[in-house]
């Protein structure tokens, strides 16, 4: 979001942009104004021994205590405050901790990779004590820059740099990362490859975004510079990979600001609706899409929109030695099957497009070469959803539909707000709906949706004036509650990208937000979420606590207050909205997480009072 200027600005102007950065990175170090200050101001005594830090006056210490601390029933904040977990676990990631899953490898079936999915362990068994970052951590540097530049304490991982040096993903240039924007198949820089697609989909006479593309679904996304040099097109991309052999990818993308999370596509849906992306692209992805009679391409199918397109480049799509040819035979007879049409094959790249063609699909069906999926209720989120091993048929709103590009399609309307189900102005949970209950009225109106959108367009403008930080402060945003998508639309003109969050026990709220223009994902908040520590510098939750408050162990205001802290980068923003009891329960956790706050009244959007909570992560490290 905001991203087209940006982009502009590093493509016309991107040597001069990266020496003046350079020279700006380093003769601001220790100033602080590029890059926030970058000493932690709080720092854990680890033993009596160490506590002669105290006496320094450069350093503040806490009484937190440093203590490998497991989630425990009944739930029990320490009187001192949160416990810190030990230094070595800077990068956890409660639902992708391989020593967890390794305990789970009997049950999984590894020749579909579940290994790398979710795996999220018992209560009993989930760390319950603040995350630390690593030695040496830093205050992370600002975008635009951090495109092209991070500190490499921070994601202090060579194996990348090592392997993937070559074809330009990383390289390390003395206390940073450079990132040129290559990648496996476009080691000659992304901008390039990217120019060369919008010749194969509009036929030599435009770009990717002439060509229709407003979303894209980037998978096996490595440190995403497809996604970073999609920019400049305002194109917006989900990315995500797998948590693999390829070490802290993903948290490569998200250090350099760029939207990514941890994924993979294997035996469950993705958590994003049907009919959502223009394009899904895998570049040397790893994935087998030919095996298992397809089942992986029909996920791809359910994703992508009407002409949406599917980009291969990988070996198959070129080489014509050892076992590629007939791997390429299997990939034509299913896309064939699935009504796709393959438009370009050239410079190791195969692009198909998903025909809006039902009667091909029915045709196909009754020859047994595809199965058509029983009716979906779409109004329920794809969260721990099989994958289906057939097509579904597009509905006729789904059929109809034809989206402008950005920035006019963040004001549309979506269709499937008109499926939604709500009770006194307020949306039900999914397992509140049944056919026999029908005391609840359908529809979100457009006035109600132009309404929210209004509102938030006024609530951002508060929130920075509370904050008292400038645009270029934030970077990682995540609606953790996000409904319409209202919020993200708002933050359109700031230099940020958001993730849009409905939880799974919502209502499918999330296929408006994409028809928006925005991108997101459904998700639990009584489990973690698939990312690493430190990748976010805001987080808003509006009545998210609130919908929590009756889901029991798991989910308890503690275990949210500590995921958000997890995943908040130090010196971060929460920003909470709520109903005022909940509000003065966090207000009296809060400092034992190591958060300030400053309470503010704001109206809501009946225009009645409602307390606002800015909370701000300290900076503190462990010694």
């Amino acid at each position: 979001m905001g991203g087209y200027a940006l982009g502009s600005a590093f493509d016309s102007k991107s040597g001069q942009m990266i020496m003046v950065s350079l020279l700006l990175m380093f003769g601001s170090f220790f100033l602080g104004n590029l890059f926030g200050n970058n000493a932690p101001i709080y720092v854990s005594q680890v033993s009596e021994t160490s506590s002669s830090y105290s006496s320094s006056a450069a350093i503040s210490t806490f009484i937190n205590k440093v203590s490998l601390t497991y989630r425990e029933t009944p739930l029990v904040v320490p009187a001192n405050g949160m416990n810190i977990c030990p230094l070595k676990f800077n990068e956890y990631i409660p639902c992708h901790d391989i020593s967890y899953v390794k305990q789970l490898a009997r049950d999984l079936n590894l020749s579909k990779s579940e290994q790398l999915e979710r795996h999220c362990p018992p209560l009993g068994k989930r760390l319950f004590c603040l995350v630390p970052p690593p030695q040496d951590y830093k205050i992370p540097i600002k975008w635009p820059v951090s495109r092209d530049y991070v500190w490499r304490s921070n994601v202090n991982h060579t194996h990348l740099a090592e392997v993937k040096g070559g074809q330009n993903w990383v390289h390390e240039k003395n206390q940073l990362w450079w990132f040129p924007g290559g990648g496996t198949h476009f080691k000659h820089g992304a901008a390039e490859y990217i120019q060369r697609l919008g010749n194969m989909t509009t036929d030599e006479t435009g770009d990717l975004r002439s060509a229709g593309l407003v979303q894209v679904l980037d998978v096996g996304c490595g440190v995403a510079s497809f996604s970073a040099y999609l920019l400049p097109l305002d194109i917006q991309t989900m990315s995500f990979a797998p948590k693999d052999g390829h070490e802290n990818q993903i948290q490569f993308a998200l250090e350099r600001g760029i939207g990514a999370m941890i994924s993979v596509i294997a035996s469950k849906q993705l958590p994003y609706p049907s009919n959502s992306f223009e394009m899904v692209h895998c570049s040397r992805c790893r994935i087998d899409w030919h095996e298992n009679d397809g089942i992986l391409l029909k996920e791809v199918n359910r994703l992508l929109r009407p002409k949406g397109y599917f980009v291969y480049s990988a070996p198959p799509a070129y080489r014509k030695d050892k076992d590629y040819p007939v791997i390429w035979n299997k990939l034509v007879d299913l896309t064939t099957g699935m009504c796709w049409k393959l438009i370009a094959r050239k410079v190791q790249t195969a692009i198909w497009i998903k025909e809006e063609d039902p009667s091909c699909l029915k045709h196909n069906a009754e020859l047994k070469v595809i199965d058509i999926c029983d009716a979906v209720d779409e109004t329920k989120p794809s969260w721990k959803t099989p994958l289906m091993n057939c097509i579904q048929l597009a509905g006729a709103t789904t059929a109809s539909k034809k989206l402008p590009s950005r920035p006019e399609r963040l004001s549309v309307y979506s269709e499937s707000l008109s499926r939604i189900a709500f009770k006194r102005g307020v949306l039900l949970h999914a397992l509140e709906i049944s056919s026999d209950n029908m005391s609840y009225g359908i529809g979100i109106s457009r006035e109600e949706f132009s309404s929210d959108s209004n509102f938030w367009q006024d609530q951002v403008h508060y929130y920075w004036k509370l904050m008292n930080v400038s645009r270029t402060e934030i970077r990682n945003v995540m609606d953790m509650n996000a409904l319409f998508g209202g919020f993200a639309a708002a933050l359109n003109e700031y230099p940020v990208w958001v993730m849009n969050v409905v939880p799974s026990s919502m209502q499918n709220t999330l296929s408006a937000i994409y028809d928006r223009g925005l991108i997101g994902a459904f998700h639990d908040w009584c489990e973690p979420f698939s990312t690493y520590p430190r990748t976010y510098d805001l987080l808003h939750a509006n009545h998210l606590f609130s919908q929590y408050k009756y889901s029991g162990e798991g989910c308890q205001f503690e275990d949210i207050m500590l995921e958000m802290d997890r995943i908040l980068r130090p010196q971060g923003f929460v920003i909470i909205r709520d109903e005022d009891s909940i509000i003065s329960r966090i207000q009296d956790l809060a400092p034992k997480f190591l958060w300030e706050f400053e309470s503010h009244i704001l109206e809501n959007k009946e225009k009645q009072r409602e307390t606002l909570l800015i909370c701000r992560k300290k900076f503190w490290a462990v010694l």
